[in-house]
């Protein structure tokens, strides 16, 4: 049983952000000479999420617009009273979950049609950590 651990830096321009990451994904499949098992990709920040979905850019639009219909940036949550101003990408985070799974075959990563890999970044201009753990033979 093979296990490489790679992690992603980012530093987005504004503070939410979508970036398309399943290159970087496949990218480190590749360097850990896994040919079946799984990857596991993990936000490692409680404002940043992982998804899997369809890379079209209405889609990541239509993701945003949602969002704030469900999350109120501007709102005065309990938790800005700690000195933060980031309650609301607390919340999105939850909605759009904390990691993704894929499975590897034949050294791949085994999507369905039009699946990628994304990261969703909600409290942004400042660094945070994606890990990816791969774990196969």
């Amino acid at each position: 049983m093979k296990s490489y651990t790679e992690h992603l830096w980012f530093n987005t321009s504004k503070r939410i952000e979508f970036i398309n990451i399943t290159d970087k994904v496949e990218q480190a499949v590749r360097k850990s000479g896994v040919k079946e098992g799984f990857a596991l990709v993990n936000a490692m920040h409680i404002t940043a999420s992982v998804f899997i979905n369809d890379n079209e850019s209405g889609l990541i639009q239509d993701f945003q617009e949602w969002l704030h219909k469900l999350v109120d940036v501007k709102k005065g949550y309990e938790h800005n009273l700690t000195g933060e101003d980031n309650a609301y990408a607390h919340l999105m985070r939850t909605i759009m979950g904390r990691e993704v799974v894929v499975a590897i075959t034949h050294g791949k990563l085994d999507f369905g049609p039009w699946e990628q890999i994304f990261y969703a970044e909600f409290d942004g201009q400042r660094k945070k950590r994606v890990m990816i753990k791969i774990i196969g033979e």
